[in-house]
């Protein structure tokens, strides 16, 4: 072999080497990233670790809406490689996680100061910044904000929070100096929420209260001859519901729909005076005279108990060792109370769903 033609090889051979040098080991550990698809017990796991190993540089984690990767920020550029071998994509910002939560630990301490139109304060971990919320940029709002330093974000809003409460069956409403009980809620075919209850509660007319704050107008009322009515719910804190209240014998019972329990068939009630009691139907379309003129027609009588501040509560059929039941009717009254017992009349709610093109909440 020539000289040159063993030198040639030799290059070669050379060439390969370097190439196979180039490659990466067998050996080496491959970083997975960690993302959306990750177990909640993994990102969970990196959280914490990251938390610990970053100290004051830490500034929170999250899952970026777009790419779907992890993300961990950070106050120290130099950290950013650390944050790469757990798997995470870092962020260097400018405010670290325990600063960020000191910002929003001074509004809360101010809090007795706070104007109304601020609807309330958050720290957004994914723009690094205390969010307040101030309604239509009022200037009081805005200023109690930035008071709080340069972290803060002020975001406008148009609508202002309101706690929610539940509209439950055979819980108290008022009216005015008037007491009765929650029957049922219903909607018409355009979704305009109403709470189906006695009649004779609802000629009092007004705006109406419950346990939680503002339900709305009375809307319609059929007394006598019938003992229906429907107030209008208007309060957007109060969520209608397809509940009613067992008190203290169980949790709530759900209705199901509006089938007829026949005569001899165990009901229940519930109202804001005496609670859940329960009797059986002793007959159909009974007309009773409460006096004065006051006549009403077509109610069902029953062997359950009811006393003052019960009327318009929740009839429904037994549920047993279940929670679903089938609404029967509205308390009207009757003779009697819950000590010495009585017989207690219901207007039937399928006559008021009828009347007024109403829907019940089923569940």
């Amino acid at each position: 072999m020539s000289r040159r033609s063993l030198r040639t090889i030799l290059a070669l051979v050379g060439s390969a080497a370097a190439a196979v040098a180039v490659a990466s080991p067998a050996s080496a550990t491959q970083v997975s990233t960690l993302d959306s698809s990750a177990e909640p017990t993994a990102l969970a796991a990196a959280q914490e670790s990251l938390s610990q190993r970053l100290g004051a540089a830490y500034a929170s984690s999250w899952i970026d809406s777009t790419t779907g990767k992890f993300v961990v920020g950070t106050t120290d550029a130099a950290r950013a490689a650390e944050i790469r071998s757990a798997g995470a994509v870092p962020k260097v910002v400018e405010n670290s996680a325990a600063e960020l939560t000191d910002v929003q630990s001074t509004l809360d301490k101010r809090a007795n100061s706070v104007p109304d139109s601020v609807t309330g304060w958050y720290v957004d971990v994914t723009t690094n910044e205390v969010v307040v919320s101030v309604l239509h940029n009022d200037a009081a709002g805005v200023a109690w904000a930035n008071a709080a330093g340069s972290a803060v974000r002020v975001e406008p809003t148009t609508q202002a929070n309101h706690p929610k409460w539940n509209l439950i069956g055979g819980q108290a409403i008022y009216f005015g100096g008037g007491r009765c009980s929650i029957g049922f809620n219903a909607r018409n075919s355009s979704g305009t929420r109403y709470i189906i209850t006695a009649g004779h509660c609802t000629e009092i007319g007004g705006n109406v209260t419950g346990t939680g704050g503002a339900i709305g107008p009375v809307a319609g009322s059929s007394f006598p001859g019938n003992d229906y009515g429907r107030i209008q719910v208007t309060s957007s804190a109060a969520v209608s519901t397809p509940l009613v209240d067992r008190w203290s014998s169980g949790s709530d019972v759900t209705v199901a729909g509006s089938s007829v329990s026949p005569v001899g068939s165990r009901i229940c009630r519930s109202g804001s005076t005496t609670g859940w009691r329960c009797g059986t139907v002793g007959a159909f379309n009974q007309t009773v005279n409460y006096g004065g003129g006051d006549i009403v027609y077509g109610l069902t009588r029953t062997s359950a108990c009811a006393e003052p501040g019960d009327s318009g509560g929740s009839v429904v059929s037994d549920p047993g060792s279940g929670t679903r039941v089938q609404a029967q009717g509205m308390t009207s009254g009757g003779s009697g109370n819950c000590s010495s017992g009585g017989t207690t009349f219901f207007q039937p709610v399928n006559e008021a769903l009828s009347a007024y093109g109403l829907t019940l909440y089923t569940g």
